[in-house]
């Protein structure tokens, strides 16, 4: 039997924060600059959804290790002069945050600084305060499940009880690692058919995840819902 959603874990960038678009450009600025010719979609295929140390790695053996770290340190620089200019909460999530009622977290490949910065510009960071977990704080990062078995060990939830909220591949593919549901958020940048899988839903706008939740909660507890799109499939 399927266990209830007990807790919502939701990724940061593309998610709650619009800010992919804007590493995508910094990250193509960069690879201009340094020696890596990377146009948007082989930066989204190669990095989105990824730890700072895993981006690094890439660049370390495509260029060397001292200019992975100067890579690193102009990221963070120019990332958060554009995020300080032009970043906003990813379209409908805060319609979406007031209407869901179960408990939630959130699960980012970014660093607790980088995300004290996003979620703060855009009056986010209060609402999570107390309950969000970073990959640095965890051996490996997405697609590897530790991330989301982590935060789900902290929150006291088992992973069966679990949907986590993802606009990347490697986010989706972690938490179906972790024994995880899925919501695949295709409103973003990566396309719905690298989030389609088992145990997950996809969707293209948030203001949609909050029937979601309720739909699939409903099923899970005996109770299809009623004259409205049956969703329960697509959890099994």
């Amino acid at each position: 039997m399927i266990k209830p959603i007990e807790l919502v874990i939701f990724d940061c960038d593309g998610v709650l924060v619009d800010s992919e678009r804007i590493a995508v450009r910094v990250q193509v600025a960069l690879g201009a600059e340094l020696g890596w010719p990377l146009t948007e979609e082989e930066v989204i295929e190669r990095f989105i959804g990824r730890s700072t140390a895993a981006i690094g790695e890439q660049v370390a053996d495509r260029l060397g290790a001292d200019t992975a770290a100067l890579w690193s340190a102009r990221f963070e620089e120019l990332h958060r002069v554009a995020v300080d200019t032009g970043l906003a909460p990813v379209d409908g999530i805060t319609e979406a945050l007031e209407a869901i009622t179960l408990p939630s977290c959130i699960a980012s490949s970014g660093s607790h600084a980088k995300m004290r910065h996003t979620l703060g510009r855009t009056g986010l960071h209060d609402r999570f305060e107390g309950r969000i977990f970073s990959a640095t704080e965890v051996a490996r990062g997405k697609p590897e499940p530790d991330l989301f078995l982590h935060a789900a060990a902290r929150m006291g939830v088992p992973p069966q009880a679990c949907v986590v909220v993802e606009d990347s591949r490697y986010g989706v593919l972690a938490a179906r690692a972790a024994g995880m549901r899925a919501v695949g958020y295709a409103g973003g940048l990566t396309p719905a058919h690298r989030l389609e899988g088992p145990g997950t839903v996809v969707i293209e706008d948030m203001r949609q995840l909050p029937a979601v939740l309720a739909d699939a909660a409903g099923s899970w507890g005996g109770r299809r819902p009623a004259a409205r799109e049956d969703r329960s499939a697509a959890w099994g």
